[in-house]
């Protein structure tokens, strides 16, 4: 696969989007492969992390995909293992489902900043995700992973990241960062890498809780193509009752073209079922993002 520069890549964004936003958008009763927006769920929020089993919750519920985990440090994470990769595509194409993205949560207890293990961990989801077919990897930077005044942390990420940052380019996959760290303080990552790889991975609610203006960061972010996926989250709440304003979420994602998934995160009241509560979750968005406005 060819390997963009920064501008090519950007400037190839910038007419995907422009395309986007020409074209007439599919309709609410439309395949969920020709819509505009395709709604998921990860498989920790769904109770089944980095099991095959979150397919069929989510095919109860009726979402469109699952993000699923690369694994745990228990299990070394064991997507990396051809045969459980065919388990997945196995679960997938009985529920009808799609693997919708990847996700390294552990990185949130083993620090990918400082972590020897976690170099050959991020290394290896980039295979595993091309293997499945999917093109976004989500690295997690919360808890002992924390980035946020730590330089030095950050500069060790930087480092760890132009290593892995070509193997990524060549497998057309893109590594998302999610952290409590600002759209500038993402923006000073990804242009100390330098890689077209490296986006960001974007969490409405942990950013509104960090008190940043999250519409505007979605466009500052997302007009310069840097946006991947996003996860559609509450803490302790459904989606559309608590503290983000998802029609202003869809108004930014408009202005940017954005055309992916939307992941489901928390937003489950406590003690609420879950199953019945993600089905009023996906209601819930799926009014807001069908597809045209």
């Amino acid at each position: 696969m060819q390997i963009l520069s920064r501008r090519a890549f950007l400037t190839r964004t910038a007419g995907t989007a422009a395309a986007l936003v020409a074209a007439p958008l599919a309709p609410l009763w439309a395949d969920p492969a020709s819509r505009r927006f395709r709604i998921g769920a990860c498989d920790w929020s769904l109770g089944k992390m980095a099991t095959p089993e979150a397919f069929a919750v989510a095919r109860e519920i009726g979402l469109d995909g699952v993000q699923v985990s690369l694994g745990t440090e228990k299990d070394n994470m064991h997507l990396r293992q051809v045969a459980m990769q065919q388990a997945y595509r196995d679960a997938a194409r009985e529920s009808g489902l799609a693997i919708a993205s990847l996700a390294l949560g552990e990185l949130n207890n083993i620090p990918f900043k400082s972590d020897p293990r976690t170099i050959a961990w991020v290394g290896d989801a980039v295979d595993v995700a091309a293997a499945l077919g999917v093109r976004v990897i989500l690295l997690a930077f919360f808890h002992k992973g924390d980035l946020r005044d730590d330089p030095a942390g950050t500069a060790e990420v930087v480092r760890r990241l132009k290593t892995l940052a070509p193997r990524a380019e060549k497998a057309g996959v893109i590594l998302g960062l999610e952290s409590w760290l600002s759209a500038e303080e993402h923006l000073d990552i990804i242009e100390r890498v330098g890689s077209p790889a490296v986006q960001v991975y974007y969490d409405v609610c942990n950013s509104n809780d960090r008190g940043y203006d999250i519409y505007d960061e979605i466009r500052r972010l997302g007009k310069r193509g840097l946006i991947c996926e996003l996860h559609a989250k509450e803490n302790g709440a459904l989606l559309g009752q608590g503290k983000v304003d998802f029609r202003r979420v869809r108004a930014a994602l408009d202005d940017i073209g954005y055309s992916g998934w939307i992941q489901i995160e928390g937003a489950l009241p406590p003690g609420a079922p879950l199953v019945s509560s993600y089905r009023a979750n996906l209601k819930f968005l799926r009014e807001l993002f069908p597809g045209p406005a």
